[in-house]
């Protein structure tokens, strides 16, 4: 009997996804981890049983040693399970599915990014990266010729050429203070702020984690001060969303931006932008939507036809966090980071920029006396197999240390080791 080509084309497709997808690896990971439910933060750091099972979710990495995970963190294969199931669903009826489909599972998606986050979802838009969610922000404000904006030497150099690019098209003035590496408390951090603003002062770029040392700063409190003073709040928190236990109201910031690809582990391709209620109405969109009001966060989300399944794996990966528990994944990528740095401290010739205890968690920056950071970077991944990266600036020189959950503790001391023997060569 002759076989339909519809009959045909379905049962090819059917074969060919069998043995790429296979079961629901995250209703696996939810099984193997059920043992666990009741594991506090404070135990969980060091308890390796339940990080081994953890580990079994993330890809190896056989041939090095991966140290920078605060570029962009790996899925965990449950994810990027789920991640090429709706890349496959999107494909087979993609007009149909983006004209008919795509609106309720961005909504959907955006709530349960909202719950995480701890802020109403009519604040928040799904992004594309930190650096959208920022120029959204930064591009979007009305700031008038000779306003001033503060930052920070240390925050991220693409917040800081957008904020450059609008100090030359539109005459703002850029006002870069410079943060201690290890400051003595909260309020030095605050008043080196607060000496900064002027009555020109019009709006204040935070770090609420410095992307180069893992400094975490007391954003709230520095908020309180701006705002006492009437200056808006944009907070870069790219590195503390899913890293450290957080709702975006505490920090009280007017705008935030995040990457979801690094610590949430979405597919490449996820930020989020928060705009308080009450701010919505002072933003431009980056790509003019007229057919909402101008206090609808709706308005920021017109960008054009793009890959909605990035979009639909952040539930997984919000899943993924919530299975691990945000709690207990802050605690563990603390205790990774002063497993090293602890034993690196006092050796001869190392000097940290990372200030110790809560201060920071998962992200360390470590020198060496008379090394280039690019040196330091490239002798560790060419002799020891350890992948970092080189951090060059003014005010920080070392290699930035990123471990993540599937990180071991034979890791480290191996890094522990190669900066001891480079140390002293």
């Amino acid at each position: 009997m002759r076989t339909s080509r519809r009959t045909f084309i379905r049962t090819a497709v059917a074969g060919a996804a069998a043995p790429v997808f296979g079961p629901r690896l995250l209703d696996t990971l939810e099984r193997r981890l059920e043992a666990y439910q009741g594991l506090p933060p404070a135990s969980a750091a060091t308890e390796e049983a339940f990080w081994r099972e953890v580990r079994k979710a993330f890809p190896p990495h056989p041939d090095y040693i991966n140290l920078e995970n605060g570029y962009s963190s790996p899925q965990p294969m449950p994810t990027f399970d789920a991640f090429q199931r709706h890349a496959l669903t999107v494909n087979n009826g993609l007009s149909f599915y983006m004209r008919r489909r795509r609106a309720a599972d961005y909504a959907s998606v955006k709530q349960q990014l909202a719950a995480l986050a701890g802020c109403p979802a009519d604040e928040i838009v799904i992004t594309r990266n930190t650096t959208e969610s920022m120029g959204t922000v930064i591009h979007g404000i009305d700031l008038e010729p000779g306003a001033e904006a503060v930052m920070c030497d240390q925050d991220y150099g693409t917040m800081l050429e957008q904020f450059r690019q609008q100090s030359r098209r539109r005459g703002l003035t850029c006002v870069e203070i410079q943060v201690p590496l290890h400051p003595r408390d909260d309020q030095e951090i605050v008043d080196t702020y607060a000496r900064a603003i002027t009555p020109r002062t019009k709006l204040l770029l935070l770090s609420h984690m410095i992307n180069i040392t893992g400094q975490i700063l007391p954003v709230r409190k520095i908020a309180d001060m701006a705002h006492a003073r009437g200056v808006a709040v944009i907070v870069d928190a790219a590195h503390s969303f899913a890293h450290v236990v957080f709702s975006v109201p505490e920090l009280d910031g007017d705008y935030l931006g995040a990457s979801l690809h690094k610590w949430l582990c979405t597919p490449l391709g996820a930020g989020l932008l928060h705009v308080k209620k009450d701010k919505i109405r002072t933003i431009w969109p980056l790509f003019g939507d007229t057919s909402v009001p101008d206090d609808d966060i709706r308005k920021l989300e017109r960008i054009g036809t793009h890959p909605v399944w990035t979009v639909m794996a952040i539930a997984d990966a919000i899943r993924f966090h919530n299975l691990v528990g945000g709690a207990r994944k802050e605690a563990r990528l603390r205790y990774l980071q002063q497993y090293w740095t602890d034993r690196v401290r006092d050796l001869p010739k190392v000097y940290l920029n990372t200030p110790p205890g809560a201060r920071a968690c998962g992200i360390a920056n470590v020198g060496i006396e008379g090394w280039k950071p690019g040196v330091i970077a490239e002798a560790l991944l060419e002799k020891y197999r350890i992948f970092t990266v080189a951090i060059d600036t003014v005010p920080v020189k070392g290699v930035r240390v990123t471990p993540h959950l599937y990180t071991t503790t034979a890791e480290l001391d191996a890094l522990v080791k190669a900066i001891g023997e480079l140390a002293r060569a």
